[in-house]
């Protein structure tokens, strides 16, 4: 066991916590303090306390979910993209395995798969939001790490790990093209963003370059 995995074990050596990590991992959508209330029979003290430990050792993620109604947002959680794979959880590998394989019955190049989930994981982004923002949460969650540089209309995000190291490496081409048609379609899905370029680097070293621009407002038309 690696040193950064022995505070994960530790994490989860609590029974109680363990469920509730496992019923993150395998939840489709983001969930809720009250929904892991609910399930796991706690107060919301209790729950939070454990998300806490299971969010320090790096097994979930926690963010403000996005609204355009009064009050305050809840807090959402998801596995965290670097312990996917771990413990136990479904990886990236897997989604890399059925995206790929979803491609080929449709007569898909990697692009135009790419583009495809990154249109569809647009659509179930609901809620306001600068699409800027929403687009570096997204390659977050990916586990891209990425670093962003905002250059006036022109944005960069810096790509410091590749989720798909070991694939990439035997067949750059396929992973990356699938990487740029997924930044490609999550940019036209969320609007005001236009995917201007991916530049490669070594999968092993990463540090691959995504950037794009914010599209132009349309002028308005006076009556």
């Amino acid at each position: 066991m690696t040193a950064d995995m022995q505070p994960q074990a530790r994490a989860l050596g609590d029974p109680t916590r363990h469920r509730l990590f496992r019923y993150i991992a395998d939840a489709q959508a983001p969930v809720t303090v009250a929904e892991l209330t609910g399930y796991a029979g706690l107060n919301h003290n209790a729950v939070r306390q454990h998300l806490a430990i299971l969010k320090d050792a790096g097994l979930v993620t926690e963010e403000a979910e996005r609204r355009d109604r009064p009050g305050r947002p809840r807090l959402l959680y998801r596995l965290h993209p670097e312990a996917a794979g771990e413990w136990g959880t479904p990886g990236a590998y897997a989604w890399l395995a059925g995206l790929l394989s979803a491609a080929v019955r449709r007569g898909q190049d990697p692009r135009q798969a790419g583009r495809q989930e990154g249109h569809r994981r647009a659509a179930e982004m609901t809620g306001p939001g600068d699409p800027a923002d929403l687009l570096e949460q997204e390659i977050s969650r990916r586990g891209f790490r990425p670093a962003r540089t905002d250059r006036g209309p022109q944005i960069e995000f810096t790509l410091a790990r590749c989720p798909f190291a070991e694939v990439a490496v035997a067949d750059p081409d396929t992973i990356c093209r699938l990487h740029l048609g997924l930044a490609e379609g999550l940019t036209e899905g969320l609007g005001g963003l236009i995917t201007e370029r991916l530049t490669v680097r070594p999968a092993r070293r990463a540090g691959c370059r995504l950037t794009v621009r914010r599209a132009a407002a349309e002028p308005r038309i006076s009556a």
